[in-house]
């Protein structure tokens, strides 16, 4: 057993008692779903500062708890507040949420987040649906001792967005007539924004989004065998020109209320219908 699975077995039984049922979806709430929660039923909360061994994030507006709800039929866990790579964690404790969740019984991932928009065609407030990813110079968190008990030392990751819910996702957006983009999502460090040399490089390299967190949450899901999909809120632009206001937290978390109207409604009929 391999010491980080170890780690993983203490936290789950740290908190097992205030698990109220094992959920069906794992959804992140990134940047425009924060609120996801409200008005609705609330069955646990369970803040991470009471799960042993847990990472607790420093950015603010996040809540740093686990909320358990139900959306339609289906069991849902929610990170309300995720940590990030930048604020000093290894990428293995940054996707240790993500494995407690498939330790709960979790076997669908939703990720959701705020993203730089690198695609000329893309403006600010679009939702793009992420289709496959990149990790620019991002530490793996399956390097070191591979945890055998979720999956293969070297494991496929051609298919880490699950087609099935990417199409579901088209379907029920058309349905709401909400507009969607598509595309690949790059992580990078952080928490620097992009220099313009690293932009253009960015667009160089075929990059739609940007963002700070999802690629080592997604890569984790995908070693485990969960289905993973996932949502950018496009917050700002990035053109290859070089063009770009100056990005700031502010913008982001403004982006992110503006999208909520129609953020929400997309993903809890997604939900309802996984």
């Amino acid at each position: 057993m391999s010491k980080e699975y170890e780690i993983l077995k203490e936290s789950f039984e740290s908190i097992k008692e205030k698990i109220p049922f094992k959920p069906d979806v794992a959804l992140v709430l990134g940047s425009g779903l924060g609120n996801f929660p409200e008005g609705r039923e609330i069955f646990a909360t369970i803040n991470y500062s009471e799960v042993k061994h847990f990472p607790i994030s420093t950015v603010e507006g996040h809540k740093n708890r686990f909320v358990f709800l139900k959306v339609g039929d289906k069991n849902v866990v929610c990170m309300q507040g995720r940590v990030h790579h930048y604020e000093g964690f290894d990428t293995k404790e940054v996707v240790r949420p993500i494995r407690l969740m498939k330790m709960m019984g979790a076997n669908i991932l939703f990720l959701s987040n705020a993203a730089g928009g690198m695609n000329n065609n893309f403006k600010i407030g679009d939702l793009m649906i992420i289709t496959d990813h990149i990790s620019f110079f991002v530490k793996s968190p399956l390097i070191g001792e591979n945890i055998d008990e979720f999956g293969t030392r070297f494991p496929d990751v051609s298919k880490v967005y699950t087609k099935e819910y990417v199409d579901l996702i088209k379907n029920i957006a058309k349905k709401q007539g909400v507009e969607l983009q598509e595309g690949v999502y790059t992580q990078i460090t952080g928490p620097a924004y992009e220099t313009p040399a690293e932009t253009r490089l960015l667009h160089m390299i075929k990059t739609d989004a940007v963002g700070m967190s999802t690629v080592v949450e997604a890569t984790a899901a995908a070693h485990m065998g969960m289905k993973v999909c996932g949502i950018s809120l496009i917050s700002d632009v990035e053109k290859d020109t070089g063009e770009q206001e100056v990005v700031t937290h502010e913008k982001v978390q403004e982006a992110a209320r503006n999208a909520e109207k129609k953020f929400i409604p997309l993903v809890e009929e997604v939900i309802k219908n996984m």
